[in-house]
């Protein structure tokens, strides 16, 4: 069998219902998350936490500003992966300039399960990455979200002949 990794994309402040880019449907998501976190968790899987941060280069950004609260990652699923890894990436695509690659060869992983924040941006950018050709991929399709659900299902729709679409009661 082989090595899995969760990647757990952009559950940031900024995007629930008290900061600057509230999505659709996010408590269900954290929700879901947090099942599928404490399934990994029970395999031992590695869970690595991916945070987008503003480029100060650019100036100030609507959301995601470096040390504001908004950038954090949400409370919950920090309280429940307080050792976990943390990438560190200023681009949609998760792989783009950060250590995933890296951080993913030491733990010998070649399958990732993706699941975060937004479903049309930083997920599908980070399934369909040139880097992740090299894994098996698969994208959580209820542990996703964006602006709204329309938005959610046409991206999973076009993700969906690129990259296989699981459920959360899929995992594991």
């Amino acid at each position: 069998m082989s090595q899995k990794a969760l990647l757990v994309i952009d559950l940031q402040n900024d995007y629930f219902p008290e900061g600057q880019y509230p999505l659709w449907n996010t408590a269900q998501i954290l929700t879901n998350i947090q099942a599928v976190i404490a399934k990994a968790h029970a395999v031992k899987m590695p869970v690595i936490l991916i945070q987008h941060v503003a480029d100060p280069a650019k100036g100030r950004a609507p959301f995601f500003n470096a040390d504001s609260h908004g950038v954090e990652i949400h409370p919950e699923v920090q309280a429940g992966l307080p050792n976990s890894t943390v990438v560190v990436k200023r681009f949609a695509d998760s792989f783009e300039q950060t250590q995933l690659a890296e951080i993913l060869a030491k733990h010998q992983v070649e399958e990732l399960l993706i699941c975060g924040m937004m479903t049309q941006n930083c997920v599908t950018h980070t399934a369909i990455s040139k880097a992740a050709e090299s894994y098996k991929v698969a994208v959580i399709e209820d542990c996703c979200t964006t602006v709204d659900e329309m938005v959610h299902k046409i991206a999973l729709n076009a993700l969906s002949v690129r990259v296989p679409l699981i459920n959360s009661r899929q995992v594991l």
